[in-house]
């Protein structure tokens, strides 16, 4: 498999439109469930509720349940790859707002579990340590409650920041599956025996109604639909070329791959249907613009999952999510645009800059490495009128100063401050760009990001 390099047409830029800001309705949406969720607590508890501290702390206790079984389906359907809240707020910020939500809700289930602990023993006048067994004796409904808190417990913690970094991803993934079997147990454990189901089969079966729809929904895109794309665009690995120190293209032969309407800058969840790698999909960007026969994902070693590609042997099947991302050509306002690259970031920006030069943009690539091994693709980059091509390879103690330093960065691009300017690589990277660029006077909506780490 050879390397394609491409050189954008001599024809003088133009403007292009500018992009359309939409308003996403995720949010709303959302907070609209919430409220639901609130008028449904409040419509279902009495009066008399109040009347005690024993039932006051209870009825909190539900409604802290009911929050986070609500939020919990808000949280799987956040990640579900359904296409309206993809295209409403993109899977980046979709990610965020998923562990946001999972902090959230193991907070709102330990709530929960103490109120219902407390205000039960209030109301049945035994000690906290004597109320856990006389209700595990007297409902037994319950038992599989404890099990799921204990597992949406393991869940949270597996999650942590610290955690995550003593485990493997393989790990984390296997206990994060475990999530799933304690929705099921705390489902079972409302319908079975909460206050505000037992007496009204309407509100049993909204509540059925709200999980089903969940779980159809994870199950349509999750599995089903890519399935059949996966029987549809027969994917196979062609090639596995070495670009760079910790860099590898892998090359993907299908067939009517153009029907995924992927665009540069965009990614896949990609998972390898080889051992080692058939548990787990990876985010992966497009580093060329795709063809009808052939997408290219250039992969940095990461992690075990990212270092292993490079055994993956020609013919291997692959499954693709996707695609996802708003990094993208249409998110540029000016037909002067400064791509800046790092690590594994010169895919996407690779990719991007095609479809720029494309579209008859004016194009500056500035590409760091810590030296002039790590350039990966850079051959690829043909210079034209329509392109600069600006490789600054070093570490800054070698270099004796920072280029991407607002200085630097002016020194390099004069006319920086006239142009978009897309950054992808790691966040410390990406943060040093976004703050050079804004010092120099780009506005903040014309700068752009993608985060890879290095």
């Amino acid at each position: 498999m050879t390397t394609s390099t491409w050189e954008a047409p001599p024809v003088a830029p133009t403007a292009q439109p500018r992009p359309t800001r939409t308003v996403s309705g995720v949010l709303p949406t959302l907070w609209l469930g919430v409220v639901a969720v609130l008028a449904f607590w409040w419509a279902g508890t009495t009066a008399a509720t109040g009347t005690t501290p024993g039932g006051a702390l209870m009825s909190l206790g539900e409604l802290s349940g009911l929050l986070a079984s609500y939020l919990v389906c808000a949280q799987l359907l956040l990640i579900g790859r359904v296409p309206w809240f993809e295209r409403g707020i993109g899977f980046d910020r979709l990610v965020a707002w998923h562990r946001s939500l999972g902090t959230s809700v193991v907070l709102l289930v330990l709530t929960h579990v103490v109120l219902m602990i407390v205000g039960g023993s209030l109301l049945d006048g035994l000690s906290v340590w004597s109320e856990v067994p006389s209700v595990l004796a007297t409902q037994p409904y319950l038992w599989p409650a404890l099990i799921g808190t204990v597992l949406f417990l393991a869940v949270g913690v597996s999650s942590a920041r610290l955690a995550r970094q003593h485990l493997s991803y393989e790990v984390w993934f296997a206990v994060h599956l475990s999530i799933y079997v304690g929705i099921f147990l705390a489902f079972a454990h409302q319908v079975a025996g909460g206050t505000h189901f037992v007496g009204s089969p309407v509100a049993r079966g909204l509540w059925i109604l709200l999980y089903a729809g969940t779980a159809a929904a994870l199950l349509t895109w999750r599995v089903v639909l890519p399935l059949m794309s996966h029987r549809r665009y027969a994917m196979r690995v062609s090639a596995v070329v070495p670009e760079a120190d910790g860099l590898a293209s892998v090359w993907v032969h299908g067939r009517g791959l153009t029907r995924l309407e992927a665009r540069g800058g965009q990614f896949f969840l990609v998972r390898f249907l080889t051992p080692g790698h058939r548990a787990t999909a990876h985010p992966y960007s497009l580093s060329m613009a795709p063809t009808d026969d052939h997408l290219r994902f250039t992969v940095g070693a990461l992690g075990d999952h990212s270092s292993a590609v490079t055994d993956l042997r020609p013919g291997t099947r692959v499954q693709v999510e996707g695609p996802f991302g708003h990094f993208t050509a249409d998110q540029a306002r000016s037909d002067r645009v400064l791509l800046v690259a790092g690590g594994a970031g010169i895919g996407p920006v690779r990719a991007l800059a095609e479809e720029l030069l494309d579209q008859g943009r004016q194009v500056v690539v500035l590409h760091r490495a810590h030296d002039a091994a790590g350039l990966a693709l850079a051959a690829e980059f043909t210079p034209s009128p329509s392109l600069t091509y600006l490789p600054v390879p070093g570490r800054r103690a070698h270099l004796g100063h920072d280029p991407l330093a607002p200085q630097h960065l002016r020194w390099l691009v004069p006319d920086i401050a006239s142009r978009d300017v897309f950054v992808c690589g790691p966040p410390a990277m990406a943060d040093a760009v976004a703050r050079s660029a804004r010092a120099l006077g780009v506005p903040r909506s014309a700068i752009h990001r993608e985060e890879i780490d290095s």
